[in-house]
This record gives structure tokens, C-alpha cells and sequence, in this order.
């Protein structure tokens, strides 16, 4: 039977979702690199319209290897602040496209930012043969190098961390050396691992003596997937607090998943209604 498999014993924390402050850090790093890159993008649309205008042919080299680095700066600023926020939240492995998208979009946006400027230098006719050659070898090497930055070589995944917080939760309720716990894993594992335990002990009966992972919260409004406020979740369907709501039932990490993610207060108060013995 599943019951008996150690590997589902194992599996404390089902699937990592990302908490609210995650959610929100991530928005906000996306923002501050989107910016970014439409910077870079701008600054390569000035150099293509100086380029036009013959302002490179015989002079302003400076000028326009300035537009090439600032190009490169704000492109790599971009990547960073969007690998930073794929870390607080990635995408799923098994969708693949947008996994692929999600963690190379920095190496994308670099090349749309560099190529079309760096060619053109190329291919300019008009300018001085020895300013092509410096500004078209140093915007190339710019652009190796802001691409190399925007690549993902091991980006995270929902996936991953979900066997991360696995190993993390496992590790700290067994009291062993939390070796598994990244900063990304190791807030929630801990919450509900403690949670698990504080439910496991209020409520333990004749009929399980030690304790269950069964609780219950208010459902999501409206059909979500999550609350959109945090709520609180309880120890049985019938306590006061759940009167006359649609409730939903699962396990401490189903709760946490659905934002229900604080246990409640009155344990004692929760224990008399539904029939559990008090904690010593």
C-alpha cells in the first residue's frame, strides 16, 4: 500500500509553492529588470539613429563605445535582478518552453539589445575603417560577454526545490543537521514542520496515538487555487471559527498552499470540541 512506502513517509511537504514575500520580492526584481533592459534596448536605438545621421563616420568614438557599455551594464544589471527573482520564484521544469524562457530570457534580451547595433557598426560603409574595427571588436566582445552573464546554467525549478524542502523538513523534524535547507526552502520547511508537530500532538486520540496531519481552513473565495489574505487552519471541520463557511481539509503543507498558514491559537478550546485529549 502507498502508506507503507518510506519514500511517501518521506515526502513531508508535498509541493513548494512560493509564500507571499517570495511572490512579492520576485515581482518587484522583475520590474527593476524589465526597466533595466528597456534601458539597454534604448540605448541601442540612439546608437542605430546617430549611426543613420553619419554622427560615427569621422569622429565620436568615445560616444559611441559610452552607448555600447552602457548597453552592457544595463543589460547584465537586468539579467541579475531576473535570475535573482527566478530564485524566490522559478518556473515549473516540466513545462518546458516557459522554463526555458523564464531562465534564459537575460541571455534573449542581450542579444536583441547588442545584435542589430553590433551589425550595423559592421556594416557601416561610411565611417573611418579603424573606428569600425574598435567599436565593432569591443561591442562584440560586450555582447559575448552580457550574453554569458544572461544564461542560466542551473536554474532552479519548482521541482527542485520541492525535493529540497522535502529533505529540509524530513531533516529538521528527525532533529538531524539541516543540510538540505537553502535559504529559498528553509523558512517554509521549518513553519511546517513545526506546524506538522504542534497539530501531530493536538491530536492524538485511542485511535491514533500519535497524532494526525489533517486540518481544516477556510476555502480559497470564489474558486482560487489560494487566498488571497492568510488564514488560519484548525484541527477539526467542527470548530466554532468554521461555523457556517465552506471548509476545506488536507494536510499542513495543503493548508500552506492554499495561504491557510498559521495554526491556530486555541488549541485547548479546538481539542475540547473536537474530542482530542489537552496536550501535556
Amino acid at each position: 500500500m502507498p502508506d507503507d512506502d518510506p519514500a511517501a513517509k518521506a515526502d513531508v511537504t508535498k509541493d513548494w509553492q512560493a509564500t507571499q514575500g517570495q511572490t512579492s520580492t520576485a515581482k518587484r526584481l522583475r520590474i527593476f529588470a524589465l526597466i533595466a533592459w528597456i534601458v539597454a534596448i534604448g540605448g541601442e536605438v540612439a546608437g542605430i539613429v546617430m549611426l543613420y545621421r553619419h554622427m560615427f563616420d569621422h569622429g565620436n568614438l568615445g560616444l559611441l563605445i559610452g552607448l555600447l557599455v552602457g548597453i552592457a551594464v544595463f543589460a547584465i544589471a537586468g539579467s541579475l535582478m531576473w535570475k535573482a527573482a527566478n530564485k524566490h520564484d522559478p518556473a515549473r521544469a516540466s513545462e518546458k518552453f516557459r522554463f526555458f524562457i523564464q531562465n534564459q530570457l537575460g541571455a534573449i534580451i542581450t542579444l536583441v539589445a547588442f545584435l542589430p547595433l553590433v551589425v550595423l557598426i559592421f556594416m557601416d560603409k561610411d565611417m573611418d575603417p579603424k573606428n569600425k574595427k574598435i567599436a565593432g571588436g569591443v561591442g562584440a566582445v560586450l555582447a559575448v560577454v552580457a550574453t554569458l552573464i544572461g544564461v542560466s546554467y542551473n536554474p532552479p525549478s519548482v521541482e527542485q526545490y520541492t525535493q529540497d524542502m522535502n529533505q529540509c523538513a524530513a531533516q529538521i523534524k528527525a532533529g538531524q543537521p539541516t543540510t538540505a535547507c537553502s535559504p529559498e526552502v528553509a523558512a517554509q520547511a521549518q513553519d511546517i514542520a513545526r506546524d506538522s508537530n504542534a497539530v501531530a500532538d493536538a491530536t492524538k486520540n485511542a485511535e491514533n496515538p500519535a497524532g494526525q496531519d489533517v486540518v481544516y481552513w477556510i476555502a480559497p473565495e470564489n474558486g482560487a487555487k489560494k487566498s488571497a489574505t492568510p488564514h488560519v487552519f484548525h484541527l477539526c471541520a467542527n470548530v466554532s471559527p468554521l461555523a457556517g463557511k465552506t471548509v476545506n481539509q488536507g494536510s499542513v503543507t495543503e493548508a500552506y498552499a492554499e495561504n491557510a498558514s498559521r495554526i491556530t491559537k486555541q488549541i485547548e478550546m479546538e481539542q475540547a470540541q473536537c474530542g482530542f485529549a489537552k496536550s501535556q
